[in-house]
């Protein structure tokens, strides 16, 4: 591996580190929104979706305009579907019938999925380095879980609950579909010209459904603190969060990017700790180490060109 390379795999992973770290923190900060009861998690969504795509469309004013064909715009949609309107519908649709601790431990289930839709879709090769390190890092994320709240509930205790969980975890599927799908794509275009067009996408899919909930929030309720939370999830945890992903996208296989979907439950769990909600302990230490330990081992396994190259050169 070349400086250059190198330099690059290490931007890739800072992106996609920081990226899921905001997500980690937008959790309690939705929360802290949500309880609130000016706002639905609905209209919480569009207003994610709306406020990044208006952020994006100003951002592309200042780069040269990039023409794209319609089967280009086509599949544009199809990655604004797959990345931002299935991933979130369902997963907020999913924890509001399922429990949030259930939702949690569904959650970790997204690596799996990228690892082996790249190996159907990419033709990666699943090594037993990529599926150690997954399983470390699921245990890691599962120790942190139910550390934190002494295990899964059962959601509302019925068939809604098993509906929830299976929302979610389309949520995961839809996501890693949308890393290995588009791999490649996103780096065809320039990153604010696809996201302009993926959140424009996403905000006419949603639009409609929020639509009667945007008409009775009640505005006014809403405090200073969950104004600020407002806008750390619009500006930090959507739009930057975003640039952040597709650049980690472009320099890292989507198994090792998935992997990080594992740092999400490290931050709220640090956060709840500031917060007074948690505190750490050994357990905790040891599922940080186990879930690092596990995104190092993927990031160093095989790719399927590094794998090509060794069987040519035998």
């Amino acid at each position: 591996m070349n400086k250059n390379t190198n330099n690059a795999s290490w931007k890739g992973h800072l992106s996609m580190f920081c990226a899921n770290a905001m997500w980690g923190l937008m959790s309690p900060m939705a929360k802290l929104v949500i309880i609130g009861g000016a706002v639905s998690p609905l209209v919480l969504t569009n207003m994610r979706i709306f406020g990044a795509m208006v952020l994006f469309w100003i951002g592309s004013l200042f780069q040269k305009q990039e023409h794209i064909p319609p089967k280009d715009m086509l599949r544009l949609f199809g990655a604004a579907l797959l990345g931002i309107v299935f991933n979130q519908g369902c997963f907020i649709f999913g924890v509001g019938l399922t429990s949030p601790a259930d939702a949690s431990i569904i959650t970790t289930s997204m690596p799996l999925w990228a690892m082996i839709l790249a190996a159907f879709i990419l033709k990666e090769p699943i090594t037993a380095k990529k599926v150690s390190g997954i399983a470390l890092g699921a245990i890691g994320a599962l120790l942190l879980i139910f550390g934190g709240n002494g295990g899964p509930s059962s959601g509302n205790g019925n068939s809604l609950a098993i509906g929830g969980d299976i929302l979610v975890l389309c949520a995961q599927f839809s996501y890693a579909l949308y890393l290995v799908v588009y791999k490649n794509f996103v780096s065809k275009y320039s990153l604010f010209t696809i996201m302009k067009w993926m959140f424009t996408y996403s905000f006419i899919c949603v639009t409609p459904f929020a639509a009667n909930d945007i008409m009775v929030s009640d505005w006014k309720l809403l405090s200073i603190n969950q104004i600020f939370a407002i806008g750390f999830i619009v500006v930090c945890a959507t739009f930057l969060a975003y640039i952040l992903i597709v650049l980690g996208q472009q320099k890292l296989r989507p198994t090792v990017a998935g992997m990080y979907n594992y740092v999400q439950p490290i931050i709220a769990c640090i956060v709840a700790v500031y917060w007074g909600m948690d505190s750490f302990n050994m357990v905790k230490y040891i599922a940080v180490a186990l879930i690092f330990s596990g995104v190092y081992l993927v990031s160093t396994s095989k790719s399927r060109k590094e794998d090509m190259t060794e069987k040519i050169t035998k």
